[in-house]
């Protein structure tokens, strides 16, 4: 079981501590380990110095280069209803199964509108896990393929239009929450009807 979903960039080179300025160019490693992935965040003089021998590890996952922005000053907002990055994020955080499909719709969503950056896949339980970044924050998000079939595909949206909608249910109330189908007829949006080949 994946020990985390989300995780952010660092702000300090891994090995050296140097604190990235804004415009600084860095580098991104993911490696499995038996406790989950690790991320590693590394300035360029760290990456050159030590990047042939990370990339030789057996737990070696992704590599990538960003350019460092500092976070915002302004405090964390708040679950937007229709906020699709949002949702996606409490529902990692949430870490609750009955989710899963949701989530993994809802980063697909991101990924084509180019909101989330694909960055690799591991396998994790023999499951899939797609690794994709926020480009503005750097934040990572692990999602895990449910392996949808078509039959399938109609609920989900109507889960996922649910959740855009009406937001996630408190979690004193998820013990008998049903996210089954909804009496009303759902017009899904053109990026939902796609998602799983026939």
């Amino acid at each position: 079981m994946l020990e985390w979903n989300i995780q952010s960039r660092a702000h300090t080179c891994h090995f050296t501590h140097h604190h990235f300025v804004e415009g600084e160019s860095y580098h991104t490693v993911l490696l499995e380990t038996r406790n989950g992935f690790e991320r590693l965040d590394l300035a360029a003089a760290a990456w050159k110095e030590h990047g042939a021998e990370i990339g030789a590890r057996p737990g070696f996952v992704s590599h990538w280069m960003g350019t460092y922005q500092p976070p915002a000053a302004a405090p964390p907002e708040a679950i937007r209803r229709d906020d699709a990055e949002s949702l996606l994020r409490a529902l990692l955080e949430r870490k609750d199964a009955r989710y899963g499909a949701a989530a993994f719709i809802l980063a697909v969503m991101l990924e084509r509108k180019r909101l989330l950056r694909m960055k690799g896949q591991t396998k994790e339980g023999g499951k899939r896990v797609l690794l994709y970044e926020q480009p503005k924050t750097g934040d990572i998000f692990a999602v895990t393929d449910p392996d949808l079939q078509l039959s399938q595909l109609e609920s989900v949206q109507r889960d996922v239009a649910q959740l855009l909608e009406q937001g996630i249910p408190e979690l004193e109330s998820t013990g008998g929450a049903d996210m089954g189908p909804v009496e009303e007829p759902f017009n899904a949006p053109s990026e939902l009807t796609t998602l799983v080949p026939a």
